[in-house]
């Protein structure tokens, strides 16, 4: 039961307790600007779509991590759930920064990653870790078309995405690299499409 009491842990303390980051924000070397209202609108919702990204990753690498029975691969998803527990913090100093709020869903979102975790976790290791690449690229592909997005001004918004970015894609390859298999052609477009339904509502909700 251990690991499960782990991620009941995980699950307050990512929804309900301020997230506290390890590494500093690639945000603070730059100073906050001057955006208009609309810009400022834009910014905030980019980032509470972010911001949700984070609350799914949390949940993901806790379910596939409460599931593994290989020590191995839960010090890997641990780890990168620790990383990602950076970026929610990140995601969250900018929503508090730019006057926004983070998604009023966030506990729904959560539930859903987690049982697709478990659900991955539980076919197979493999599978889990092609689970964690294909998400991870729809994550930064999602992340390259907010740095198109984000006002122009936004130096601190865009640097915090550029960095997740980058990690996204490093996670995806250290799970390329790990032996995960690529999903069929009907899981990834379902993956898409309830990202698509995700990242549209926490737009504006």
């Amino acid at each position: 039961m251990d690991p499960f009491l782990c991620a009941a842990d995980t699950a307050l303390r990512t929804l309900f307790a301020k997230p506290h980051a390890v590494e500093a924000s690639p945000a603070e070397p730059f100073a906050e600007t001057a955006l208009n209202p609309a810009q400022k609108r834009l910014a905030g919702a980019l980032m509470r779509v972010n911001h949700v990204g984070e609350v799914c990753a949390q949940a993901l690498y806790t379910a596939q991590a409460a599931v593994t029975r290989d020590a191995r691969l839960r010090s890997h998803l641990l780890e990168s759930a620790r990383e990602e527990t950076d970026h929610l913090a990140w995601t969250q100093q900018r929503l508090d920064a730019l006057g926004a709020r983070p998604s009023l869903l966030n506990p729904l979102w959560f539930a859903g990653a987690f049982a697709l975790g478990l659900v991955a976790a539980k076919v197979s290791d493999r599978v889990s870790l092609g689970f964690v690449v294909e998400t991870e690229n729809q994550v930064a592909e999602h992340l390259q078309g907010h740095l198109e997005r984000l006002p122009a001004e936004d130096l601190a918004s865009r640097a915090v995405v550029s960095r997740m970015k980058n990690d996204e894609e490093r996670h995806a390859a250290n799970a390329h690299d790990a032996g995960a298999v690529t999903l069929p052609a009907p899981a990834r477009l379902m993956m898409k499409m309830a990202a698509k339904v995700m990242t549209t509502t926490a737009h504006y909700v």
